[in-house]
């Protein structure tokens, strides 16, 4: 994890031992290469499938009525070391939190998917930018969309 960029700065990093996280699935995407990800989840990408582990399959009741949800995954690929980056498309430099670059020092993804339809302990989505294979942290209904659609007796 030696490769940075010009203006770049690197900070010192140890294992993190103080958070205790469950993944509670994985992603499926067509992309094996960060260079082949897409930088923003779309609409109109592909359909992915996001696989739900026993025991958070029951979590999934009433998530089929929401047409959007929030996925957060874990970017675990990503190095956790850098505090200034130079993005591959600029010539300027940024602290980390000041973008969505996936290297971060707690590199937690999130991403505003289109819910497609809802198979067993599998969600098929669309609008994901991560690789396959992603490991799942936590789904949650949009922000913005909190209400569910209406079911058809409404």
């Amino acid at each position: 994890m030696s490769d940075i960029r010009a203006h770049e700065i690197m900070v010192p990093t140890s294992e993190p031992d103080d958070a205790r996280l469950h993944f509670i699935g994985r992603i499926h995407t067509p992309w094996t290469d960060r260079k082949d990800c897409p930088r923003q989840g779309k609409q109109d990408g592909p359909e992915c499938r996001i696989e739900i582990f026993e025991p958070w399959v029951p979590a999934l009741k009433g998530i089929e009525d929401y047409d959007q949800i929030e996925v957060l995954y874990w970017l675990d690929k990503s190095r956790r070391d850098l505090v200034v980056q130079n993005p591959g498309h600029s010539d300027r430099t940024y602290g980390t939190f000041a973008l969505r670059s996936p290297v971060r020092p707690n590199p937690i993804g999130t991403v505003g998917a289109k819910l497609v339809k809802v198979e067993g302990s599998t969600l098929i989505v669309r609008g994901l930018d991560c690789l396959n294979g992603t490991p799942l942290l936590d789904l949650k209904p949009d922000r913005c969309a909190f209400t569910p659609k209406a079911s058809p007796k409404d």
